[in-house]
């Protein structure tokens, strides 16, 4: 062939793949975005997938910087799926694409619990959403992914962190009856830093008003701290001292102050167990000095897919995994006189659960086995001499009074129990989460017959069988700002301790609720007010009358009835 027939040969092949390029670009349609984990951390090396029917449409890999592109695709309904090691994966479906259009579709993978994140593991007063001071970054562990690069290398490469240095002071003042050691006007003062590697500090100040006869106020001060350690690891630390000089034990003696260390640590062995383990350190000044050490250990096996399967081993109610530090301060510990020596309450629970998501929604059936050496019982009314110098006279057990509140704390006997938790929790709104909660098993209750008297209440009350039931609803309403965290939690009356005690809405006796709602008016008020109410057995159920030394009458309850309001201003 002849060079000029060469060149017009050429020239006819790139005008016909120019125009076939042109006739086809305007039909071909493509899907780009940005995968991001449930904190806004973009993910490098998710695998995002276009497909149509049962057929693979096209797929690519993000970037550094999360960002995907799947181009030349027909017109048609699609469906959009990106998954990434250790993440549930996370669909848009029903895309209709139509000729030459570019959607865009972003997606946010989940780990298993993070798409039901209050899908509670232990009991905490302190869960409801932004109420008290939590930790600035709870975002999931970002884990290395590996992948080829262009030129055939391995590399390896973790999102790039979306934390910088910041620092918040939070504002608030809180007035009612806030229960045992929380009563009357509250300043809270509170600052949070977090640091540009991530880990952050917390310092809180919490002074109360002097009462009647007091000459001090309460006052609580807390310091945290918390740490990234890499590969998913975190490390967590809470150092606090209280001082309560309202309370008052049986034998007259005024005031409790406590020094409590609790500390955490959570890491990842490999892909498929997540390892939790601390504990609480703790000791207690009254009539006495008690000191007390309560560990705790989370084991949590990702099997396969939407499955998990843990076991949990706990000493304490209020402390029982890593997410139990979310929250500064810790609960008070309370110690009162039993058999004769200062000590606190005492137990040890074992639970092993299996956990699938379905949907949205997380179903996780639980078996525990609790051996409970003390419990410690709430009652409500107010003493007098004679019940308190009883008490003190008892060789059995003690007392100590919040003489704020006429709120009382006595250690009943030990006993041991088993039976069955079942939660499911599920979306209601984007927004909303439900959870019902089942469990069985025994808790102490007065015996049938004959008087009880504070003299007597310890040995009087013995384990009974019982089950529980919970309604729970948690998060924001739309378009209104407003938090609410509600649970109305059933059991039988006569019971006055927690059925599956270390339960997660164990300490939410009945209908309780708390409520924050942001307060807005243009120019007049400044950003960052808001008020809060939280209540704890509002219709005050469940209260077991007994006898006081004078012929007055007391009252046993599994958690007694509180209120609090206040305002709060973050700046």
């Amino acid at each position: 062939m002849q060079r000029p027939q060469v060149k017009i040969v050429f020239l006819a092949l790139l005008l016909l793949t120019a125009a076939t390029s042109e006739a086809a670009g305007p039909s071909g349609a493509a899907v780009t975005g940005v995968v991001r984990d449930a904190q806004g951390v973009v993910q490098m090396g998710a695998l995002v997938q276009v497909v149509a029917g049962n057929s693979m449409a096209g797929s690519a890999f993000t970037d550094l910087n999360g960002h995907y592109m799947i181009a030349n695709l027909l017109p048609g309904r699609y469906q959009v799926k990106a998954s990434a090691v250790l993440f549930v994966p996370a669909r848009r479906v029903n895309l209709q694409l139509r000729s030459g259009a570019e959607a865009v579709v972003d997606l946010t993978l989940n780990t298993l619990f993070e798409t039901s994140t209050w899908l509670p593991a232990e009991r905490r007063k302190a869960d409801e959403p932004d109420d008290d001071w939590k930790w600035t970054l709870r975002s999931a562990a970002n884990r290395p992914i590996l992948r080829w690069s262009d030129d055939g290398d391995v590399i390896s490469g973790a999102p790039e962190s979306s934390s910088a240095s910041s620092q918040r002071i939070h504002a608030s003042v809180m007035d009612g009856d806030g229960g045992f050691g929380d009563n009357g006007v509250h300043t809270i003062i509170a600052l949070d830093r977090v640091l540009h590697d991530g880990s952050g500090m917390i310092v809180r100040a919490d002074v109360g008003m002097p009462g009647q006869s007091l000459d001090a106020p309460s006052t609580a001060i807390v310091t945290g701290y918390d740490k990234k350690l890499g590969f998913g690891g975190e490390a967590r630390t809470i150092v606090s001292y209280q001082s309560h000089p309202e309370l008052v034990s049986s034998n007259g003696t005024a005031g409790l102050q406590a020094i409590h260390l609790a500390s955490a640590r959570k890491m990842q062995l490999g892909d498929l167990v997540d390892l939790e383990v601390g504990g609480t350190v703790y000791m207690v000044r009254t009539s006495g000095l008690s000191a007390a050490s309560q560990p705790f250990l989370r084991v949590t096996v990702h099997p396969a897919g939407t499955w998990t399967v843990g076991y949990r081993m706990a000493t304490s109610q209020n402390l029982q995994s890593f997410a139990g530090l979310d929250a500064v301060p810790q609960e008070l510990p309370v110690a009162v006189m039993y058999q004769g020596r200062l000590q606190t309450e005492r137990g040890l629970h074992q639970e092993v659960a299996v956990g699938r998501k379905l949907g949205l929604g997380v179903i996780q059936v639980a078996y525990y086995h609790d051996s409970l050496d003390r419990v410690m019982v709430s009652g409500g009314g107010v003493l007098s001499a004679v019940d308190m110098e009883q008490a003190a006279g008892s060789t059995a057990d003690g007392v100590i009074e919040d003489t704020t509140t006429g709120n009382f704390r006595l250690l009943g006997g030990g006993y041991a129990a088993q039976g069955v938790n079942i939660t499911v929790t599920e979306p209601v709104t984007p927004s909303m989460w439900l959870a019902v909660e089942y469990s069985t098993g025994s808790a102490l209750a007065a015996k049938d017959g004959g008087t009880m008297t504070l003299l007597n209440a310890s040995g009087d009350l013995a384990p009974q069988m019982g089950q529980s039931a919970t309604l729970g609803l948690k998060g924001r309403v739309l378009h209104t700002g407003t938090q609410v965290r509600a649970a109305y939690h059933w059991q039988p009356t006569r019971l006055v301790t927690a059925v599956d005690p270390y339960a997660a809405f164990s300490d939410q006796a009945y209908f309780s609720c708390y409520l924050r709602q942001a307060i807005r008016m243009g120019h007049v008020l400044p950003p960052g007010l808001d008020a809060t109410v939280d209540v704890t057995n509002l219709l005050a159920q469940g209260y077991r009358p007994f006898l006081s030394a004078d012929g007055q009458t007391l009252f046993l309850a599994q958690s007694p009835r509180t209120i609090q309001a206040g305002l709060a201003f973050s700046f």
